[in-house]
């Protein structure tokens, strides 16, 4: 990897990190804080979020017909959610130990924690816990491929890819075939190494 793409890199970690505090200040102003993984908040905010609650029978009167008749269409889609989910931790765990490419930790993608807010409804904490499981697969399916890729065959496209994961940017470049053998021993070697100091 280049100098300027490290230099890259390291400003969107930082960046990264800048965001974290910027989320950790809204707590403060939303009065919650998160202990040993619970979401806390104070008894005036609980009591607040009460209040704005919108009963069931008034959310559904609120929306339209059309859109009533879509929710089937979109909860089936947790069968192929839940079987994705199954097959890529078994590939994982199967394939990650052989390889040694450090396992990506499902609790660390998968959150399911909206359905505590007190303003939504039974409705809306379901749609929560359907958005939070089926977004959280999709994100720990990408780290597995992006692990995956990066272990197998770290080349990047010759053309932009837009949403690449974390890994990409550290690829060898397209038409480098000289750089190829120690391009993958190289990335293998990172991908080891993130894992012990994570693991």
């Amino acid at each position: 990897m280049t100098n300027p793409m490290q230099e890259i890199l390291q400003r969107i970690e930082a960046l990264q990190d800048q965001l974290e505090e910027e989320i950790s200040k809204r707590r403060e102003a939303f009065r919650y804080q998160v202990e040993n993984g619970r979401i806390v908040f104070e008894d005036e905010a609980r009591r607040r979020h009460r209040e704005l609650r919108v009963r069931f029978l008034v959310f559904i009167r609120r929306t339209r017909p059309m859109v009533v008749l879509t929710a089937p269409v979109i909860y089936s889609l947790i069968i192929p959610f839940v079987i994705l989910d199954i097959f890529v931790t078994i590939y994982q765990a199967i394939c990650f130990s052989v390889y040694g490419i450090p396992k990506v930790k499902r609790r660390d993608h998968i959150r399911i924690d909206r359905h505590h807010l007190a303003y939504l409804n039974g409705l809306q904490k379901l749609n929560c816990v359907y958005c939070g499981y089926c977004n959280g697969v999709v994100a720990y399916v990408r780290e597995i491929a992006g692990r995956t890729e990066a272990y197998w065959c770290p080349i990047k496209h010759a053309a932009r890819v837009d949403g690449t994961h974390a890994h990409y940017a550290g690829f060898i470049e397209f038409g480098d075939g000289e750089g190829f053998e120690a391009g993958v021993a190289a990335s293998r070697n990172k991908l080891r190494k993130e894992g012990s100091r994570t693991g």
